[in-house]
């Protein structure tokens, strides 16, 4: 669909659904950081919704400033998949065991490993230069120094809430393997730093929300930033590729001679430096994942609802982008006083999961229809493949 302009904003808010349908405390958000002298422009995503600052589902380009809490706590928060070579008919019918073994693999929830994962007995792993990666550690604000240890035990791991790690199937019968995680604890650490020192500068003194306090290009306090940021960004890549690793050797050993295709990556709570009517501007995509033309893409729906595989257009209106998923379409809180362990049973029927009050909240009856958040942007993402859940590991 093409995009709807929203009124009342300095500058043009380009969305990709109805502003009728938007809560109004997130149009409050997406105006006031309009509102914002530093932004260039703003694209809002069909899976928006309320947020921390800014709505999740909302891409903003800033020239020479970045608004830490605009990007979130969970830096680099992502997904990956991998196309294998198995199909329906390789798996078992009590899909019981192989989930018991990812969560053996993989650890979920507060969990972490017992020592670090040794990377390179790590089969097919797509990331290297681990030295230069942990080299950098010291550089990061001083506040995290102490977290050196955990950082590392907790690579190659899950986390809770929304994180996911998944066993689906196409609608040709080929098992691909999917997970969603981002910067464990230290990208939060840091997240939390920044966003608190942001507050306390000046030039945010008078904006319209707090939250949206920035940093400016050629100061100190960006230049450290960045730094940190774009480190939590490549934690958050390589524990992904950590934790498919893992899942993908849990693979090898119930299914001898199994292969696996290109992996696909994407972040979806990240800065990047991109150009666009000709200006250099710091690009926020918050729950929102990059779809330039040719682009791979991955848009999850919720634990029974299945995951679509995209490739971008490059609709630079949307600068770039696409939604990150379908978007909760109810808090948390809200899901638990909804719905009960037996509608979760119900609603995730035929999948191989949870079942209990820990991940109500997880509820596909919590978050938006997928299959209309994908229609909503066929400007933006042409589909590759749509996948179904048989087994989803949560924490």
């Amino acid at each position: 669909m093409p995009y709807t302009e929203a009124p009342g904003a300095r500058v043009p808010i380009r969305m990709w659904t109805d502003p009728e349908g938007v809560e109004p405390a997130a149009m409050d958000q997406l105006r006031n950081v309009t509102r914002m002298p530093w932004v260039h422009g703003l694209a809002v995503m069909p899976d928006v919704h309320y947020g921390k600052g800014a709505t999740v589902g909302s891409v903003i380009a800033m020239r020479d400033a970045v608004s830490p809490a605009a990007v979130g706590v969970d830096i680099g928060c992502g997904m990956t998949a991998v196309k294998t070579s198995l199909t329906a008919e390789d798996l078992p019918d009590d899909l019981g065991r192989l989930r018991s073994d990812l969560e053996a693999a993989v650890p979920v929830g507060f969990r972490m490993h017992r020592s670090p994962v040794n990377v390179a007995r790590l089969h097919g792993l797509k990331t290297g230069d681990w030295d230069r990666f942990w080299g950098r550690f010291e550089d990061l604000a001083p506040s995290v120094h102490g977290r050196r240890d955990r950082a590392s035990h907790q690579m190659g791991t899950l986390g809770g809430g929304n994180h996911f790690l998944e066993v689906c199937l196409d609608d040709d019968g080929t098992v691909w393997t999917v997970l969603h995680s981002g910067s464990r604890n230290i990208g939060k650490e840091l997240a939390e730093h920044h966003i608190e020192r942001a507050r306390k500068l000046p030039h945010n003194q008078d904006l319209p929300d707090r939250d949206l306090a920035v940093f400016v290009s050629g100061t100190p306090e960006m230049d450290a930033y960045r730094r940190d940021l774009f480190w939590a960004q490549e934690y958050a890549r390589r524990n992904r590729d950590v934790m498919m690793g893992l899942a993908c050797d849990v693979l090898r050993r119930s299914f001898p001679g199994v292969r696996f295709g290109q992996w696909i990556s994407c972040h979806h709570n990240y800065v990047a430096e991109e150009t666009y009517d000709g200006v250099d501007v710091l690009v926020t995509r918050k729950g929102a994942i990059r779809a330039g033309k040719g682009d791979h893409g991955i848009i999850p729906g919720s634990m029974a609802t299945g995951t679509y595989i995209v490739r971008g257009l490059g609709n630079a209106s949307s600068f770039n982008s696409a939604s990150h998923g379908a978007g909760r379409r109810m808090s948390r809180n809200k899901a638990r006083k909804t719905f009960t362990e037996a509608d979760l049973a119900e609603q995730t029927r035929g999948v191989e999961c949870r079942k209990d009050t820990g991940v109500v909240d997880e509820i596909p009856g919590a978050y938006k229809d997928i299959e209309e958040v994908i229609s909503a942007q066929t400007d933006l993402v042409e589909v590759v493949a749509h996948l179904r859940q048989v087994v989803c590991v949560k924490g």
